[in-house]
This record gives C-alpha cells, structure tokens and sequence, in this order.
C-alpha cells in the first residue's frame, strides 16, 4: 500500500522494489490508497488483519509529523507497525524556477533570505500539501530566518512544482527525488539541499545549513508491516527488499531518481523510527506547524 497519489518516489520506488522481489517474494501487487496526508493508506495496514498480506510503503510523514498535527489519529505510528527496511533517506531541495530566481535577482540561499527580510510577505511558497515535509521545511525555515512568506499548499508535490514554473509560487521545499528533473532539464534552481552535507546527487549545491545554522530536514521512507506479522515473516520479507535494493538493478533504478539506497532494516530501522518521532514532536511544536 503506497498512502499517496500515482507518480511520486514512494510510489516508483515501490513499485520498483516490487517488481524485483518477484524472484523471492512471487507477486507482489502496489495499492495507491491516498488521503488526509498518507494517514488514510498507513491506517489501513495498521488495522491489517494478522492472516493478511499487506505491507505499507510509509514514511517521515506517516509515522514521524502527521501523529504531531492531527487530532484523533487514526493508527499508533510506533506500537501498530513493524518495520522492515528503510529504503531510502533523502533531503529536500529549496528550488526556485530559474526564470524567476533571475527576475529577483536570487541566486543564493543568502539572497532569498535578504528578500525576504526586506519584502516581509510579498512572496509565496507551495508545499505538498498542509503537513507536508514541504511545509515544515518551510515553516522551519521561517522561524530561523524571521521572514513572512504566505503558504499555498497543494494536493502533492508535482502541482506545487506546476506552480513554481508557472510563477504562482516563488519557492518550495521538494523531495530531492520529484526536484531532480526541473534542475536537469534547467528550469530548476535548486539554492540548497535541507541535509546538514551536501548530496553527491547535486555536488555543488549547498546545504541550507550554511547559510541558515541550525536547518536539517529530510525525507525518508520505508517498508512496514503490521505489528501483527510474525516475526519469522518480517525477516524474509526484509531479507528479500533489501537484497533486491543493494543488487545492481535495485541500485541503479535507485539511484536514477538520486536516491542512494539504505541499510537498516528491522531493529535499527525501528530505532530510526523512535528518534524521528520524538525529532518531529519537537520540531512542530517549536515552530508551532498546524494544518489549517
């Protein structure tokens, strides 16, 4: 089950690894069930009976900041999941059009922020949506800077990137993984990845934290599967992902959304998941992040 929308890269990367534990696994189907920030997919398998068969491609959003924004959740990130593998821990990009970064004559972290202090909301930012590690990144940024921009969330990263390049939004925070095409293809600038080292993806682009101290977000995602699954299932179903993702063509289909693929599975995963959760708590509560 992917809790999002078609196209983005917790669905190609599902449906990447799914295709490639054939071998090991047989058929493995990829279910978008989207809704109300992922929560609507993730609650589904978290409600799984123990006889089912259905594995969540979860992620940052679904078991680390949504728990912290919505009131009366659906699911226990932590007690009604076991984790498989993580399969990816990648930074956002802080991306303007082009066209746009040279009309304000922005070509820096540190310009944006200059423009910003002088011309408190005149600009907009767009997210994927409100809640989105978009609109964290974003609100965090906000905070630590001390800049006014308005928020225009979205249904999802690719019209947030719609409307960068249409000029109805002059910056986002996006996944490295949906930002990659608009900086190849040149209509992207990317000022800064949100990781606190710069990502062998994009080598001479900086962190935001150069500019911005303090400023370290990032996206990740994960295969989970309901508490109830046994234990002796949750280790071949993690042995068979993660030995698909470390072999070449694992690797590589990785890697061409710029994504290097990750290696802890089961109880260092779950210990991620841990530290992510209590990170995000505080994070949305310092910066007072609410979805309406």
């Amino acid at each position: 089950v992917v809790p999002y929308p078609p196209g983005g890269p917790l669905d190609t990367s599902a449906r990447l690894l799914a295709s490639g534990v054939k071998g090991t696994l047989g058929n493995v189907a990829v279910d978008n069930k989207p809704g109300a920030g992922g929560n609507t997919g993730a609650a589904l398998v978290a409600k799984a009976p123990a006889s089912g068969n259905l594995l969540l491609m979860g992620a940052v959003a679904t078991h680390a900041v949504n728990p912290w924004l919505y009131k009366d959740f659906p699911y226990d990130p932590l007690k009604d999941f076991k984790p498989l593998v993580l399969v990816a821990r990648t930074p956002n990009v802080l991306l303007m059009s082009k066209q746009q970064a040279a009309a304000l004559n922005i070509q820096t972290t540190a310009d944006l922020v200059q423009y910003l202090k002088k011309n408190p909301d005149k600009l907009k930012y767009g997210s994927g949506g409100n809640g989105s590690i978009g609109h964290i990144a974003a609100e965090m940024f906000k905070s630590l800077t001390n800049t006014k921009v308005v928020h225009v969330p979205f249904q999802g990263s690719a019209p947030a990137l719609a409307a960068l390049q249409a000029g109805e939004v002059a910056f986002v925070f996006d996944n490295l993984a949906s930002a990659l095409p608009q900086i190849q293809s040149g209509k992207g600038l990317a000022l800064g990845v949100t990781s606190l080292s710069r990502n062998e993806a994009l080598p001479n682009v900086p962190s935001v934290n150069e500019s911005v101290q303090g400023f370290n977000v990032a996206t990740w995602f994960g295969l989970f599967a309901p508490a109830s699954l046994p234990d002796a299932d949750a280790r071949r179903y993690a042995t068979a992902f993660a030995a698909y993702m470390r072999s070449p063509g694992g690797k590589a289909g990785l890697q061409k959304m710029g994504i290097p693929p990750d290696e802890l599975t089961l109880d260092g995963f779950a210990q991620f998941v841990r530290t992510e959760n209590q990170k995000y708590e505080f994070l949305i509560k310092a910066v007072k992040v609410k979805i309406n």
